[in-house]
């Protein structure tokens, strides 16, 4: 039996041999012949047992044909609220004309004897479930052998293809699909209960803006939220700020996926907002020696959350669920930030528009909130119609681009507005405008419309509380104090050497962008 294998790749046969590598083996598709008679007898025999089964088994769960189609037929006459017992059953298949192909009324008959009650038929039925799932493991593990020896088969949509395959296996039948209000109601009212016991009316992760917080009680899981702006408004330095917040305040790991930038620049963004120190002066190296220590002072809590970047240009909806599935299965993240939707890629199939693959995008961001249970919030571009309107020019849920479907699929839209941006010096009481920056929530699914008003701090490229400028007070431990020398340089190498890099929360995954940018000076525009 080695030998064949041995040479497995090399023969001009090896398509057929994969795709027909299971019959090869000899093997009987796993099945519980017995457990599934046992249980269509107890069906048979107690009107109330298929109650206690519904949400575990389904008809294409058994093995034996025979046995699909009587199940079936229980069902039929349980959705026409029809007794079931042999001799409804028998009359039911006669009518439809499957009496013969699962054995006559002797055998339907012979059921009933299999088993003396109903008092095991849970049990019985979740063996015939899970024989179900190891013959649809089997399946998919031999398409994938099929495809894989096929030329034309694209790798990325196979793993893709492979994942969802295997996600839909865990996630149909390992779960129940509805519960009752007897659970549902008992799980509101222990929620309700620790919110009230709660000093915070913040039901999801913090945003970190006290303004925000209170228009939306925070991000809330399975959410979609999108963040628009035209370019240069600050949508960057905005969601820097809330990953930030987020991996800091409440130790939410954060997965920011940046489609526009280097991680190496989002890092040194973080640091100057986190520092407060000119971006410029970062940028170029030239700091005085206070300046150095208070990087060093500042970034101690940085270099520990767990913040996690990937700057993979152009990455496609398919690779980004298959490592937000990782990275929910590995680092149990609760956030997934998207830098920006229309960098992103759709699915390859040909024939559609941008708008088309846009709308695709954004169904298949949402599915992933509800999938793993996460917030998911997608930068996005506001067309030129904002630039072309009158007045404030203040954005509108229409001026969303390239794609209507995004506010249909979004839970929350919110715009990045800052008037200076347009020249606006003050506003209409006649206060000032400067640093001014106003997230306006077009669109809450679940909560009320509004603006909550911020501080923009331009040449640190953060934003704070409305007249709250500094945002990065951290208690400095001891070790970060000892690593504070008279050498500024010094003193940053023996901080990372103390705390040891390797374990660091903030992971980047570099793409070959971060290649190209070695050696030469980032500017990082705020």
């Amino acid at each position: 039996m080695a030998e064949p294998l041995k040479n497995f790749g090399n023969s001009s046969g090896e398509k057929e041999k994969a795709g027909s590598l299971l019959t090869q083996l000899g093997r009987i598709p796993p099945q519980a012949l017995d457990m599934e008679q046992a249980v269509l007898g107890a069906l048979l025999l107690e009107k109330n047992a298929l109650h206690r089964i519904m949400d575990v088994l389904r008809a294409d769960m058994f093995y034996k044909e025979s046995h699909r189609i009587i199940f079936e037929a229980i069902l039929g006459l349980f959705q026409n609220s029809a007794p079931v017992d042999m001799l409804t059953v028998k009359d039911y298949l006669r009518k439809e004309g499957h009496l013969e192909k699962t054995g006559g009324a002797f055998y339907i008959a012979e059921l009933t004897s299999r088993v003396a009650s109903a008092a095991n038929i849970e049990y019985h039925a979740r063996v015939i479930a899970e024989k179900f799932i190891l013959r649809e493991l089997i399946r998919i593990s031999d398409n994938v052998i099929k495809d894989a020896f096929d030329e034309t088969t694209d790798v990325f949509e196979l793993l893709d293809k492979t994942e969802q395959g295997l996600f839909e296996v865990s996630e149909t039948h390992l779960r129940k699909n509805y519960q009752g209000m007897t659970e549902l109601v008992k799980k509101t009212i222990d929620r309700l209960q620790e919110l009230k016991n709660k000093d915070e009316s913040i039901t999801g992760i913090s945003s970190g803006f006290t303004e925000l917080d209170k228009l939306t009680s925070g991000w809330q899981k399975s959410d979609l939220v999108i963040i628009a702006a035209r370019p240069a408004m600050g949508k960057t330095a905005f969601t820097l700020t809330v990953a930030r917040n987020a991996a800091l305040g409440k130790k939410s790991p954060v997965a920011f996926f940046s489609l526009e930038m280097a991680s190496v620049q989002l890092v040194q963004r973080l640091i100057c907002a986190e520092a407060e120190l000119d971006a410029q002066r970062v940028r170029t190296g030239k700091l005085e020696d206070y300046e150095w220590q208070q990087l060093i002072t500042r970034i101690g809590s940085l270099s520990n959350a767990p913040l996690y970047i990937d700057d993979t240009p152009g990455i496609s909806i398919m690779d980004l669920r298959a490592k937000c599935r990782r990275l929910k299965a590995e680092k149990k993240i609760e956030m997934v930030i998207i830098d920006y939707l229309q960098l992103m890629t759709g699915s390859s199939a040909k024939g559609g528009n941008r708008e088309q693959e846009i709308a695709g995008i954004s169904r298949a961001l949402k599915e992933l909130a509800k999938e793993l249970d996460v917030c998911v919030i997608a930068l996005s571009q506001l067309s030129r119609a904002v630039e072309t309107r009158g007045g404030d020019k203040k954005p509108q849920l229409s001026d969303l681009r390239e794609s209507g479907s995004i506010e249909q699929d979004a839970d929350m839209v919110m715009a990045l507005y800052r008037p200076e941006y347009y020249g606006f010096e003050t506003d209409e009481e006649g206060n000032s405008t400067a640093g001014l920056a106003e997230v306006i929530i077009l669109k809450q699914r679940n909560g009320p419309t509004g603006t909550a008003r911020l501080n923009f701090i331009g040449k640190y490229g953060k934003f704070t509380d409305l007249n709250m400028f500094s945002g990065g007070n951290l208690i400095l431990g001891s070790s970060l104090n000892n690593s504070v020398t008279s050498n500024p340089a010094d003193s940053l190498q023996n901080f990372f050497k103390d705390s040891g890099s390797q374990n660091s929360g903030i992971i980047t995954i570099p793409s070959k962008l971060n290649d190209d940018l070695a050696g030469e000076d980032i500017n990082v525009p705020f």
